[in-house]
Order: structure tokens, then sequence, then C-alpha cells
């Protein structure tokens, strides 16, 4: 009795628990602000994603554009010639009138530009993976929490109908209790070398600041060709890993109510102190907690899989998630959901829904940013869930399982792996500006 009784009040509270912390008070940014007046947005990344997310919030004011790239930076001001333009996001951080910022860099500034904005009483909508090592994910979690600001992870994702169909349903007891999920992505890593041609820096961009905090290495432009480029390399990225998973994982670290595990440990096809390998699959053991047991979630990209259920070839589903209960399995990608075995499951009566429909990715920020009122992947859920996944990494580049503890942020049986966990910034950058 007990455990249903916490089942059902966690379903009535799913959208808060599922979530992590919420901002319970009002922000300090958002004392101004009524609910019909505009927020004041400086965006850090102005093309790609930068561009997608100022579409996600055009209701609102863009006052500020930083980017590394003149290029981009001048046909985002064309866009919104109001707005003043910086190379440096250090300083557009410090502009008095500023609200809240967007984050849209490379993966390995998405942390220290998030933190400084946070630590200035701007509210933060970062892309994901919120951060680039452990200890960054940990950071972004603990000060959203001290700064009281309005926080959102790009996982647009979370906010469609189909994952909160599928959390209804693992946490209705659909498939009975879950001590099994598995999650994998497609996607191949091309495992590069680092460039030994050194051309030069072309006018246009900043290459000092695109790289960072990150070590000092020649430019040359095959590191600036995309996310699937730059996001293979350690210095810059996590792969598949820290990219798709931000995504794919957030579907059970919300189902089954994850939060740290007890031991990570991962395989891959090539080990280089360069970048990520071809394919990676990693095992994380969670222990068990009030609403479930203990279970294992495993994460596979590339060409590997997890073995398929009858009836369904997985090689024929670019990502998924399957999570393996004692009375059946369900599997799910962005739009599709299915009980197995389907025979067992052609009368099943699907419950009503009980998680409310989102307001939208986007909006629940602008909302929360003017009122105070929650966004489902704020900092302290989304900082746990990449936190999570980032493990993966250091297990890998380590070679070892490793046993964790979350309270340390220490790996004890593996104290190689300290390097991994908290990066080293190159001179001249700091984390908490």
């Amino acid at each position: 009795m007990r455990r249903q009784s916490n089942r059902r009040d966690f379903l009535k509270t799913s959208a808060a628990i599922g979530a992590g912390y919420f901002v319970a008070e009002r922000s300090m940014a958002a004392e101004s602000k009524s609910p019909n007046e505009k927020l004041n947005i400086g965006v850090i990344g102005a093309a790609g994603r930068g561009a997608a997310n100022m579409g996600g919030c055009a209701s609102e004011n863009f006052v500020a554009l930083c980017d590394v790239n003149a290029k981009n930076l001048a046909a985002a001001a064309a866009k919104f010639p109001q707005a003043k333009t910086y190379q440096d996001w250090r300083k557009l951080v410090d502009q008095k009138d500023i609200d809240a910022v967007i984050v849209s860099t490379t993966d390995h500034t998405h942390a220290p530009a998030s933190v400084w904005a946070m630590r200035r009483g701007k509210h933060v909508y970062c892309e994901k993976p919120l951060a680039h090592s452990v200890h960054e994910a940990r950071v972004m979690q603990e000060t959203c929490k001290n700064a009281k600001v309005a926080t959102q992870m790009g996982t647009q994702i979370h906010a469609t109908d189909n994952y909160r169909r599928v959390v209804e349903l693992v946490q209705g007891g659909a498939i009975g209790t879950v001590r099994e999920a598995h999650v994998w992505c497609s996607r191949v890593g091309p495992c590069p070398e680092r460039s030994t041609e050194t051309p030069p820096v072309p006018d246009y961009i900043n290459w000092d600041l695109w790289l960072g905090p990150a070590p000092q290495r020649p430019y040359h432009p095959s590191y600036l060709g995309g996310c699937t480029v730059w996001e293979q390399r350690w210095d810059f990225g996590n792969g598949c890993l820290g990219d798709m998973g931000s995504h794919l994982i957030d579907l059970p670290f919300w189902a089954l109510n994850l939060r740290d595990p007890l031991t990570v440990e991962a395989e891959g096809d090539v080990r280089s102190e360069e970048s990520y390998p071809h394919w990676l699959k990693v095992t994380w053991e969670h222990p068990a907690i009030d609403s479930r047991p203990a279970l294992t979630l495993r994460w596979y990209d590339g060409i590997q899989r997890p073995p398929s259920p009858p009836g369904h070839d997985l090689q024929q589903w670019g990502i998924g998630v399957l999570f393996v209960g004692d009375k059946g399995q369900l599997l799910a990608d962005y739009g599709r959901r299915i009980l197995l075995p389907e025979e067992q499951y052609k009368d099943f009566k699907v419950p009503e829904p009980t998680i409310a429909p989102s307001a939208g990715h986007y909006q629940e920020w602008i909302n929360g940013c003017k009122t105070g009122s929650p966004t489902l992947c704020n900092f302290d859920y989304s900082g746990k869930l990449v936190e999570h996944n980032l493990l993966g990494s250091v297990a890998f580049r380590v070679n070892k399982k490793l046993q964790w503890d979350p309270g340390k942020l220490d790996a004890s049986n593996a104290p190689e792996a300290a390097q991994f966990i908290r990066r080293e910034y190159r001179a001249g950058w700091t984390l908490e500006g």
C-alpha cells in the first residue's frame, strides 16, 4: 500500500518531482517584470542553435548579441539593429539592462557563460548539454539554486506529449516494476585525429575567444564544422553521449526518478586522448528509492544496440528507449510508444493523463523569468542529468568501473578520474567569474 500511495502521490505532482528543483520563490530579476512586460534578452552564440532559440523567444526583446564569428554577429545584428554587439560574452553579461541570457555556444563554454550570467542575477536558457565536465554540471546546479533565477536546458522534447505519456505509463505500473532500461542513438563518432596543418585564422574569427577555457591549440577550420565535428573532441565536447544523451536519457531519468548512480562503467572501440570513439556503451547502476527498486541503465551509440524484443528490430530504430518491467516492456522514441508484447496489451486501457501539458518549452522559461513559475528542465534537474551522463565519459577515459561518491564529487576507487571530473581551465578563464 505504501508503494501504491507513493506512486499516486508522485503522479499527482510529477511535473514538479520529475524535474527536481523548481524556482519556488520569485527570482531576483523577475521582481520588476509583469507577465505582459517583455524580457530584455542577451544572446551568446547568435547563429545555428542561437538563431533557433531566438526564434523560440521571438515574443521578447533582444538587447545584446555575442558571437566570436563576426559574420554571424553581423547577420544577427542586421535583424536586431537595436541590440548591442559583443565578441566576448564576459562583457555581455555585465550589460545592466539584460534580464535573461540565452547561451548557444560550443559545449565547452556553456557552463562558464551560464554561471557568470546567473551570478549577476540573470535568468538563463542554455543549450544542451549544460556542461563539459561533471564538476561544471554540479556548479550549474548549485548556482541556479543560490541565484534563484529561472533556468532551462535546451531539451525541447521534454515538453512533448509523447514523453509525458511514457512517464505516466512507467510510473503507473503498466509494465510492472522496472529494473532495467536501455537507451541508444545511431550517431557514429568520427574519432578524428588532431589536425597537423596550421592555416591562418580568418579575419572574422576570434580564435582565442572560440577556444575560451579549452587548452591552447592552433586554429583549423575543421574544428568549426558544426556540433557533430567539434563535440567529438574531448577538449570541446563529450560526443554523442554528451549531446544526444541529454535528450534520450532524459526520458528514463524523468520516468524512473533517477539522480546519482552508485557505479558507472563504459567501453568503446577506440581510445584516444583527442576524441570520442566510433561507438560507446555505458552502464549505470542506480540505488533503490521509496518509489522503485535498484535498477540498471544502459547507453549504446554508433552501431551498438540492446537486444531486440520479439517483433521489433532495434537496428531500424535510430534512437530509442526500452524500459524492461516484470510484466512487460515499453519501447519509445520522440514520437512513438509501444507496449510489449503487443498481444498482451491489445485490450490495455491507457490511463487518463496526469501530467499537465507544457506551456511550451520556451514559454515555460519565459513564464519562469517573469513570474517565478516552474520550468521542467531547470538546471537542478538537467544539471544532475548531465552530471550523470558525463560520468560515462569519465569511466571510458580511465577504463575503470567507477565507484561514485556524489557528496565528494569523487570516484573513490579511481583517483586518476579527477582530471576528467574537473577539467583545468586555460589561463585567464574561470568558471565562477
